[in-house]
């Protein structure tokens, strides 16, 4: 294995994860948590668990949550918070785009900040509605493309620099467009850009929003 494979190994298996979870802590991204979490119950399949910051905003009527995570750090550093939550906690997979899960078989996806990362996100979608109950739904937070051509044109332009760094994520993926194009239909869908100076904008265009297959 060369030096490079060696530092971007380490870089993706641990030290990753770790900035991740500062980035999307509770204090940066705890309100925006809470408005997706709080309309779940039932039986939640949470793709993209990480450290498990959702576990706090999810109400009583959640029964068991099915965490899919890549990360094995992740997963470990998750497990205060799977001892508090006073329920089911089991990780069922490492990748959205291929679950080991039957039709419909979950009440609620959550999906928070991870559709950016998967590789295939159209086959995550599609395994997404899959899985899903009837009258069930997709629950999100994703920052996306921005609608503003400047702020876009950077997002395009930074693009392959940034996922080589970031894991995979994606800065120029329209995700509500995804979501539409997979074959759901958007219930609600909140869009704006998270507090901060001008030159983050193209990390922060975000949106909220449910979905129905």
């Amino acid at each position: 294995m060369s030096l490079g494979d060696r530092v971007a190994g380490l870089w993706n298996e641990h030290l990753l994860p770790r900035a991740v979870e500062v980035t999307c802590s509770e204090r940066a991204t705890g309100k925006w948590r809470h408005q997706v979490c709080a309309p779940v119950s039932g039986e939640v399949l949470e793709v993209g668990f990480g450290s498990g910051t959702n576990l706090a905003h999810y109400p009583a009527a959640v029964s068991t949550v099915l965490a899919v995570e890549p990360s094995d750090l992740a997963w470990r550093r998750a497990q205060d918070a799977v001892r508090d939550f006073d329920r089911p906690v089991v990780r069922v997979g490492l990748d959205g785009a291929s679950l080991a899960m039957s039709d419909a078989s979950v009440d609620a996806v959550v999906s928070s900040y991870t559709m950016c990362t998967i590789g295939d996100v159209a086959s995550a979608l599609s395994e997404f509605r899959r899985v899903l109950r009837p009258g069930g739904r997709l629950h999100f937070v994703e920052h996306s493309l921005s609608p503003d051509d400047p702020v876009a044109a950077r997002q395009r332009r930074w693009q392959p620099r940034w996922e080589k760094v970031a894991g995979g994520c994606h800065l120029d993926r329209d995700i509500p467009g995804l979501v539409s194009a997979a074959g759901f239909t958007i219930a609600d869908l909140e869009a704006f850009y998270a507090p901060g100076p001008a030159f983050a904008r193209p990390f922060g265009w975000l949106t909220i929003g449910t979905a129905t297959p």
